[in-house]
C-alpha cells in the first residue's frame, strides 16, 4: 500500500465525518440525559415511578454495555462490511432504537406496563447494537485521512472531538429539556431525529470520503457505496433488530438463575477472548512489561469511571430532587447540568493540549501513570465537595447549583488527564500487531467502570456505607498507591513516556 502523503490541509470529509459524529452524539447524550429522570418519575407524569436502585442498575447495564459492543462492531467492519457500511448499519439501528423509547413514552396510558417496560428495554437493547457499530468505525474513517505520523492527524481528532462535545451540548440542552418540560416522547423522538440527521448527511457528503471506509472488494475509483451494499445495509439492519428483539423475548422467559449464570458466562467468554489473543500475540520481555503497564493502569481506570459516571445516575436524580434550578419564575431542567462536563471540557481540553507541550518543552511533562495518579486526585476532591454537598441537602434543603457545577468540573479535569492519554497510551505501549484488540480491552475496563457506576448505591447500602464518601475514599487511596508505584510502572513501559 502507498504511504500516505503529509497534509498542508484538512481534507472536506474530516468536516463531513464532524457533522455525522455531532448529530449521532445529539441523539446519545440526549436520549442519556433523559434515561434515570425518566425511569425515575412517576406514573402519572408518564415514567416507570422505578425506585432509584432499579433505575441505576437499568444504566449501568445500559452504559457498560455500550463500551462492550465496539468489539462486535469493529469485527465485523474489518471482516465483513468494512467501515463505512457499518457506521450507516449502526446509525440505522440506534434511529430504530430512539423510536421505540419514544413510543414506549408517547403510550404510556394506552399500554400495559409489561408490554411498556419490554418496549422499552428493547428499544434500549437496540440502542447498544447500534452504537457497537457505529462508534469504532467513524473514528477509524477519520484515521485513514492521514499519515500515521502528521502532525495534522492529532488536529484532526481534536476538531472531530469538538464535533462530541457540541452533539453533546445540543442534545442534552434540546432533547433534554423537551423530555422535561414538554414530554418525555418528544425527548426521545428528538433524539431519533438527530441519528436521522447524521445518517442523511453522512450520505449526502460521501464522495467527500473518497475511498476510505468502503468495502474491501470495492472498485478502486469508487466513492460512493453501491445499490448492493445498501442491500446488505437494510437486511443487516432488519436482522440486527429481529435478533435483539429475539434475544430479549427468550431472555425475559429464563428464570434469573440461568440467566445470572449466562451472564457471568458471556462476560468470562469476552475478557477470556481478549486475554488468550493478547498472549498469544505478546512476545518478549518488552512486551510483556509494557502490557502489565496496561493491566495496572485499566484497573485504576475503572475506579475513576465508576465514579465519573455517577453524572447520568445519581447526579441527574442529585439535580432534580435537591437543587435549586429555580431562575427567577423558570426551573431549569435538570438533565442541563449534564452539559457543564461537555462545556468544561471545549474550554479545558485546548488549555491542557498546549500545556503538556509547554511542560514537554521544559522537561517537565509527567509520566503517564503520575497523569493518571493526578486525575484520580482531582475525582477524590470532587467527591469530597459531593459529600458536601449531599449533607448540606439533608432534611429535603434545596443546594445551590454550584455544588454539582463545581464537582462537574473537577472530574472533568480528572478525564482530561485520563481519557486521551489513555487512548494515547494503548497506541504506544500495545504491540503494533494487537493495538486494536488492547483498546477493546481498554474500552471492557470503561465498561466495568461504568457498570460498578450504577450498581455501586445499591452495594453499598447492603452495608449502610454513603456513597459519595465511599467513592472520596477510594479515589484518593487510588491516587497514593498509584504515585507509590508509578517509579515501578515507568520502569516496565521500557522507555515510552
Amino acid at each position: 500500500m502507498k504511504e500516505l502523503e503529509y497534509r498542508k490541509s484538512h481534507p472536506k470529509g474530516l468536516y463531513t465525518l464532524f457533522a455525522t459524529e455531532m448529530w449521532e452524539r445529539f441523539s446519545y447524550y440526549g436520549m442519556r440525559s433523559l434515561l434515570v429522570l425518566y425511569l425515575t418519575a412517576e406514573l402519572v407524569n408518564g415514567g416507570f415511578g422505578l425506585g432509584r436502585e432499579a433505575a441505576l442498575e437499568i444504566y449501568a447495564i445500559f452504559t457498560g454495555l455500550v463500551y462492550l459492543t465496539p468489539i462486535l462492531g469493529g469485527w465485523v467492519s474489518d471482516n465483513l462490511l468494512g467501515q463505512r457500511k457499518t457506521v450507516y448499519v449502526g446509525g440505522l439501528v440506534m434511529a430504530i432504537g430512539q423510536f421505540l423509547l419514544a413510543s414506549g413514552a408517547f403510550m404510556s396510558d394506552s399500554l400495559d406496563p409489561a408490554t411498556r417496560a419490554f418496549l422499552s428495554n428493547f428499544g434500549l437493547g437496540v440502542l447498544i447494537i447500534g452504537n457497537g457499530f457505529f462508534k469504532p468505525n467513524i473514528s477509524t474513517i477519520v484515521g485513514d485521512f492521514y499519515n500515521d505520523n502528521d502532525p495534522m492527524k492529532d488536529s484532526a481528532f481534536n476538531i472531530f472531538y469538538l464535533g462530541i462535545n457540541l452533539g453533546a451540548i445540543l442534545g442534552t440542552f434540546i432533547a433534554g429539556g423537551l423530555g422535561e418540560n414538554v414530554d418525555w416522547g418528544w425527548g426521545f423522538l428528538t433524539a431519533g431525529i438527530g441519528m436521522v440527521l447524521s445518517v442523511i448527511w453522512l450520505n449526502a457528503r460521501e464522495t467527500t470520503l473518497e475511498h476510505n471506509g468502503l468495502p474491501p472488494k470495492a472498485p478502486k475509483d469508487a466513492f460512493r457505496i453501491s445499490a448492493k451494499d445498501w442491500r446488505d445495509i437494510i437486511i443487516w439492519v432488519i436482522g440486527l433488530v429481529i435478533g435483539t428483539f429475539l434475544l430479549m423475548f427468550i431472555w425475559k422467559s429464563l428464570p434469573d438463575s440461568v440467566t445470572g449464570i449466562v451472564s457471568l458466562v458471556g462476560f468470562i467468554a469476552i475478557f477470556g477472548g481478549l486475554f488468550y489473543v493478547i498472549f498469544k500475540g505478546t512476545n518478549g520481555s518488552s512486551e510483556w512489561s509494557r502490557m502489565g503497564v496496561i493491566i495496572v493502569l485499566a484497573i485504576f481506570n475503572i475506579v475513576f469511571w465508576a465514579g465519573f459516571e455517577q453524572a447520568g445516575g445519581t447526579f441527574s436524580l442529585f439535580a432534580k430532587d435537591n437543587t435549586n434550578r429555580m431562575i427567577g419564575d423558570w426551573e431549569m431542567p435538570a438533565s442541563w447540568f449534564q452539559n457543564v462536563n461537555s462545556l468544561a471540557i471545549l474550554i479545558g481540553a485546548p488549555i491542557f493540549s498546549w500545556l503538556w507541550l509547554w511542560l514537554d518543552k521544559k522537561k517537565w511533562n509527567p509520566r503517564t501513570p503520575i497523569k493518571f495518579a493526578l486525575g484520580l486526585v482531582f475525582g477524590g476532591i470532587a467527591f469530597w465537595v459531593m459529600t458536601q454537598a449531599s449533607h448540606a441537602a439533608e432534611g429535603g434543603h434545596l443546594v445551590s447549583p454550584f455544588w454539582l457545577v463545581s464537582v462537574y468540573v473537577l472530574l472533568t479535569i480528572g478525564e482530561l488527564m485520563l481519557s486521551p492519554i489513555g487512548l494515547s497510551m494503548i497506541t504506544k505501549l500495545a504491540p503494533a500487531k494487537l493495538v486494536s484488540v488492547v483498546m477493546g480491552l481498554w474500552m471492557a475496563s470503561f465498561a466495568a467502570g461504568n457498570y460498578l457506576a450504577g450498581m455501586l448505591e445499591s452495594i453499598l447500602h447492603k452495608y449502610d456505607f454513603p456513597l459519595y464518601p465511599f467513592l472520596m475514599m477510594v479515589m484518593a487511596g487510588s491516587a497514593v498507591l498509584l504515585f507509590l508505584l508509578s517509579p515501578l510502572l515507568n520502569k516496565a513501559m521500557k522507555g515510552i513516556h
